[in-house]
């Protein structure tokens, strides 16, 4: 095991590593997708389908990590999966079904979101089942501060999120290809409310894991989401400059950025 935690640890490094790389790149490189689709990243395959094979994949990963796991019984181990999995259920399965329209997704974007989703996987599956020290996760951790506090922020992000997908859901009508700047909710702030709540969910879970692999999870999602948020709200800019000045929102951090 512990040659097993120091390969796992040099994992967690290369991984950080990279996490700077994308975020720096991704400003000078639009993943096209959603409002920013363009013709690069490959031939297209349906929206929903896209979402199904590019999230469906940590989801079933972590199953298998799980059930080959000696700690599959765990109590906080357990607790830990079924937070993780429930963000998967809905983004793997339920929101694809909720998307209207006939949009598509670049193949090149479904497969590099695999490849992470998959080493996400590795990532916490790896932590919860295989990595963390025996005993470290007691009953009794499930009192503590850092998993109550976390779990709340967990819950805060998640709503946040998945409130946000449904206004943005709701934006269009049957049949309409116009862009609408999303309003309500965490919108007054920022222009991408969606990804900020799914910033804030994953910082809640490495702070109720209390773990490298959630912080290293939570970078991620930061260096993904944020410069995708620039893009965005530049976009927004083009569309709706006068409005968006006069409401004074942010891209994704509310009063800050």
């Amino acid at each position: 095991m512990t040659d097993l935690s120091h390969y796992y640890d040099l994992f967690l490094a290369g991984m950080t590593a990279l996490a700077v790389v994308v975020f720096i790149a991704l400003f000078f490189v639009r993943a096209g997708y959603g409002m920013l689709r363009d013709g690069k990243w490959g031939p297209k395959i349906d929206n929903r389908l896209g979402w199904i094979a590019m999230e469906a994949p940590v989801f079933i990963a972590m199953c298998i990590l799980c059930l080959c796991s000696p700690r599959r019984g765990d109590a906080v181990c357990l607790v830990f999966f079924g937070l993780f999995q429930l963000h998967y259920l809905n983004r793997a399965f339920v929101y694809p079904l909720l998307l209207k329209g006939r949009s598509t997704m670049p193949l090149g974007i479904v497969l590099m979101g695999v490849t992470f989703n998959v080493l996400n996987a590795l990532m916490q599956g790896g932590w919860i089942f295989y990595i963390a020290p025996e005993g470290y996760y007691t009953p009794q951790w499930l009192l503590s501060p850092q998993f109550i506090v976390g779990t709340l922020i967990f819950f805060a992000g998640m709503a946040v999120n998945i409130h946000s997908d449904r206004i943005i859901r709701r934006l269009r009508k049957p049949g309409d290809r116009n862009h609408y700047l999303p309003q309500g909710g965490m919108f007054r702030y920022v222009t991408s409310a969606n990804y900020f709540g799914e910033i804030v969910e994953w910082i809640g879970f490495a702070v109720l894991t209390w773990s490298a692999a959630g912080a290293v999870f939570a970078i991620w999602t930061f260096a993904n989401l944020v410069p995708r948020a620039d893009a965005i709200y530049k976009r927004y800019n083009e569309l709706f400059g006068e409005q968006l000045r006069t409401q004074r929102r942010k891209r994704i951090i509310p009063y800050i950025y």
